[in-house]
């Protein structure tokens, strides 16, 4: 199903995909940007419906929902972005009531969408899915609110659940190939919530970060950026201070976010980012998609061809939706302890099963990881 919103006041467009209902609900993001299409729209409810299988546990409270996104076509930095979110989730409404639990994604704070949410009347992003809570609605929403004023180091719990398991991904493909991650090298294409909690916990696993890019631009160390130091620096929207970066620290141009050499490219920002024309520049002998659908398919079979490992989005970056159902349902403690020991734990054991699978199959890592989440479906 599709809805295509128009906004009166501004002329937005706002689109929502449901790829597939699960005991009546699907479950995928919202995310703002200028120039988001019913296409990409439409991809990214596709892949949340394997995300949402992949991990399912037979002995889990939490049992997958089907997949769906929305999108809205506008600037999340114009002044009348909140405005605009408003009156989408207004339109929403009766979906977001009964069949659509959404959270927040590109271009959104999960506080947007709350406050959003809650103008509408609504109860919560995620009401369509508080029937299914075993122990009850307001129980499922206490463990939430209370993982979500978690902190960790001075950044959410929320903001770091993702990138923790995308790092736990990287070190499960060098696992497999038997490096060690002291020593290695990585590139992070993006700097909010996702990228910068995937630099972090890079870091502290031992890879050196020599290379970051936001919005403005590109930050390089060949020794390693002190990724710390930029995280504290960080704006809101993932922008980062270059005030505060050290001498030996270089500032390169938007163009240059594939000229850093690197062993571990990690796409956390747009969806498309890899596409056909700039594929070849790839340097890096793992890529690794922090972010939905950031490598086009043409793309990926080039890079696939020249001996690059590429390891999907809906594997790679499962973890944030995945926390949210645990924690709703309770098959975690809204503590950070139990949510990176079972996020560890799920993206070792996961990406290890689907890299034997490829290695044994002589196939993508893509396909072993599809296999699982339609064998998981039924």
């Amino acid at each position: 199903m599709s809805v295509v919103w128009r906004d009166e006041p501004t002329g937005a467009r706002g689109y929502l995909v449901v790829d597939r209902l699960r005991r009546g609900v699907a479950s995928g993001g919202l995310r703002m940007r200028a120039g988001c299409t019913l296409a990409e729209v439409t991809d990214l409810a596709a892949l949340m419906t394997l995300k949402e299988a992949l991990v399912r546990s037979p002995d889990d409270r939490y049992q997958p929902f089907g997949g769906a996104k929305g999108g809205i076509d506008f600037d999340p930095r114009d002044p009348a972005a909140q405005d605009v979110l408003n009156r989408y989730i207004a339109a929403m409404r009766p979906l977001i009531a009964t069949r659509w639990a959404l959270g927040e994604d590109l271009g959104l704070h999960q506080s947007d969408i709350d406050a959003a949410v809650t103008a509408a009347g609504l109860r919560s992003s995620v009401q369509a899915a508080l029937p299914f809570v075993p122990d009850g609605a307001g129980t499922g929403l206490r463990r939430l609110a209370e993982a979500f004023a978690a902190e960790v180091d001075g950044i959410g719990l929320g903001d770091l659940v993702g990138g923790f398991g995308v790092a736990q991904a990287v070190l499960a493909v060098l696992a497999d190939r038997g490096e060690p991650s002291a020593g290695r090298t990585a590139f992070v294409q993006g700097f909010g919530s996702m990228g910068g909690a995937t630099a972090r916990y890079l870091a502290r696993a031992g890879i050196r970060v020599v290379g970051v890019c936001d919005a403005e631009g590109v930050v390089a160390s060949a020794d390693g950026l002190d990724v710390e130091r930029l995280l504290a620096t960080r704006t809101a929207d993932g922008r980062i201070d270059r005030s505060a970066l050290r001498p030996g620290d270089v500032v390169l141009s938007g163009a240059h976010w594939l000229a850093v050499d690197c062993d571990v490219l990690v796409t956390a920002a747009v969806s498309y980012a890899v596409d056909e024309g700039n594929a070849d520049a790839v340097r890096a002998r793992y890529l690794v998609e922090a972010a939905n659908a950031s490598v086009t398919a043409a793309a990926e079979r080039r890079l696939l061809a020249r001996g690059v490992l590429v390891l999907p989005d809906f594997l790679a970056n499962c973890a944030a939706n995945s926390w949210w159902w645990w924690t709703l349902f309770g098959d975690v403690e809204p503590t950070p302890a139990s949510a990176f020991g079972r996020i560890g734990r799920t993206m070792r054991e996961l990406c290890g099963q689907v890299l034997t699978g490829a290695r044994a199959e002589s196939v993508a890592p893509r396909e072993i990881a599809r296999r699982i989440a339609e064998a998981n479906a039924r």
